[in-house]
């Protein structure tokens, strides 16, 4: 059904509204309300934020560049292959200790580089290494596991290592036979991995290296039994690489259970982005957000722009009916089926479509490139919900924009 728009109007970007007490749009994109925590207020103030200028950043120095590294000539020419010569903080400062065979616990937001300081040195490692399966990646969501297969497989092109990917929403047979291949690399999601496991197809006893990625992401989403699981099947004595953007009390238990005098390196910047500038759009209700949306879109410099709704149901909706205003536009939601959100993905990131609308928890983990907006049309749940949101633009220290609408008082 379409949505309804009455009148015209432009955005109204104002932080006035939060002095009169005004609260952020709460009714979800469409649909029904979603079951679970009740949504936390958040006070509009914290969605309004002032870029900083590349002037006044002081970037960071590197120690190291890439042909520093102890690595071989073929993942050394796919390095190159890839253009990178400087390391990003977290590569330079986490790829010499891990290369050192070291536990690592590595805080660093998205968007800056950690893929590859895990994969670079785990690929050297295991570079003539016969014994297979030998590292285990493990990651929240399907879309980060596929990105982090991708990037192996550009980074190990012709170096006669093999990955599988082991995620959920997609047909098990075919996992079942990359598996009897004994790949050296096994990248998945903790649900579809502890079902292999306990059915028995997926033997864990030899594995030399763990890697979990946004280890905070997998507990906010529930993940932490099937993780104790998981690492319960490994051995002991392995290396542990552990990624998080924030360090929490259920954290530090991991921490403490899962690794061995580990080094810690810190490169986490602020809480949100301080390439992003953030800000507050005022709308009536429902339909006129609708009608502001459009109307941005409009706009020349929207040009790669990332939204995000509440339910499933809601952002279709929306999606369809920004597609029917003539703003080419794709979904991702947990009705769709893995192949689905990876053709939408593909075709956002191909900027073949220039709107992608997206639930939480579709989108947690996403690494796409060069989006020049993220817009709110509906609140997050959580104020943390709104710093992964916004963190999906303004990534590698390019700015971004991102926009929250809010009630108009």
């Amino acid at each position: 059904m379409p949505y309804k728009t009455q009148g015209s109007g432009r955005p109204q970007r104002s932080a006035s509204s939060f002095r009169r007490g005004g609260r952020p749009t709460g009714g979800g994109s469409g649909g029904g309300r979603r079951k679970g925590p009740a949504k936390q207020y958040i006070h509009p103030s914290k969605f309004i934020n002032q870029a900083v200028t590349k002037e006044a950043e002081d970037p960071y120095q590197a120690k190291h560049v890439f042909a520093d590294f102890p690595f071989g000539a073929e993942l050394q020419a796919n390095i190159r292959a890839k253009g990178y010569t400087a390391p990003s903080a977290i590569q330079d400062q986490a790829i010499p200790e891990i290369i050192a065979g070291k536990d690592v616990i590595g805080l660093a937001n998205t968007g800056t580089g950690k893929t590859a300081a895990f994969l670079l040195p785990v690929i050297e490692r295991m570079s003539g290494i016969m014994l297979r399966p030998s590292v285990l990646i493990v990651a929240p969501t399907r879309e980060l596991a596929q990105q982090i297969d991708e990037e192996f497989r550009v980074f190990a092109r012709g170096m006669g290592l093999y990955s599988a990917l082991i995620v959920g929403g997609v047909s098990v047979d075919r996992q079942l036979r990359e598996l009897k291949r004994r790949p050296h690399f096994i990248i998945g999601t903790p649900g579809r991995l502890k079902d292999l496991i306990e059915r028995g197809h997926l033997q864990l006893k030899n594995m030399g290296v763990l890697v979990l990625d946004e280890a905070d992401r997998m507990l906010d989403m529930g993940f932490l039994p099937d993780i104790r699981r998981i690492v319960s099947e490994m051995p002991r004595e392995r290396q542990t690489l552990f990624f998080s953007a924030t360090i929490t009390p259920d954290i530090q238990a991991l921490v403490h259970d899962f690794l061995k005098e580990p080094v810690t390196i810190s490169v986490r910047t602020t809480e949100t982005s301080d390439h992003v500038e953030q800000d507050v759009i005022e709308a009536h209700d429902k339909n006129h957000k609708v009608e502001l949306l459009a109307d941005l879109l409009g706009k020349d410099e929207y040009q790669k722009v990332l939204i995000f709704g509440e339910t499933k149901f809601g952002v279709q909706r929306l999606s369809d009916h920004l597609s029917n205003l003539g703003h080419t536009s794709v979904a991702i939601h947990g009705n769709k089926n893995q192949s689905q959100r990876q053709r939408a993905l593909k075709q956002f990131k191909d900027e073949k479509v220039k709107v992608m609308v997206a639930t939480d928890v579709a989108a947690r983990g996403l690494d796409i490139p060069n989006v020049t907006h993220v817009i709110n049309f509906d609140t997050p749940q959580t104020y943390s919900d709104y710093v992964h949101r916004i963190g999906r633009t303004g990534r590698g220290g390019a700015r971004g924009r991102a926009h929250t609408f809010i009630d108009q008082q």
